[in-house]
């Protein structure tokens, strides 16, 4: 699916009321406010001096929300070189948007790499036709903190499953989504 280029708005936090450019790009699907402001309820006692990564940053949306409420860095993994630029653009313009880091790969191969640390929170919300969710989900535990939070957005006709070791937390659905939180450990 290609999308109109456009924006989207930060819901919350410092930023909020900021928008960030969405680029016309193929498979490019912003997390609808509805469902951003749905997660960041259910994150709310967790984002605060997390450390986030946003595979699959797209319009960094997700990545962006965090550091507004209190993550304190997030690295958004995007692989469309102009929309890495786009993002890093929106990282200059925000006060503190040097907390994110952007970085041009194709996430799948970047979680094959060397890791850059655990993570507090993972966002794993690839472009729906694409069908990298079990290809993203079996590389995390290595990227995740022991207690860790994942968050996965599909398609409705798309079941979302977690490695062994992932509890579901939440989970909710639009008309066009279904997404769930999940949290690692007991």
């Amino acid at each position: 699916m290609t999308r109109a280029a456009g924006s989207v708005r930060i819901i919350g936090g410092r930023w909020r009321g900021m928008r960030l450019p969405v680029a016309d790009a193929h498979g490019l699907r912003p997390t609808s406010d509805r469902t951003r402001e749905t997660l960041f309820n259910w994150l709310q006692p967790v984002i605060p001096g997390a450390r986030v990564l946003d595979l699959f940053a797209g319009s960094g949306a997700l990545g962006f929300e965090a550091l507004s409420r209190g993550a304190r860095e997030a690295l958004l993994v995007e692989r469309d070189p102009r929309v890495c630029e786009a993002l890093r653009e929106a990282a200059t313009r925000l006060p503190g948007g040097e907390a994110a880091t952007v970085i041009q790969a194709d996430a799948i191969a970047f979680l094959h790499a060397p890791l850059q640390g655990r993570f507090d929170v993972v966002f794993v919300d690839p472009p729906f036709d694409a069908d990298l969710w079990d290809a993203a989900l079996g590389q995390l535990d290595a990227w995740t903190a022991e207690r860790a939070w994942l968050y996965v957005e599909a398609s409705l006709q798309r079941n979302i499953a977690p490695p062994a070791g992932w509890r579901l937390h939440r989970e909710g659905r639009t008309r066009e989504t279904r997404h769930a939180l999940y949290r690692r450990g007991d």
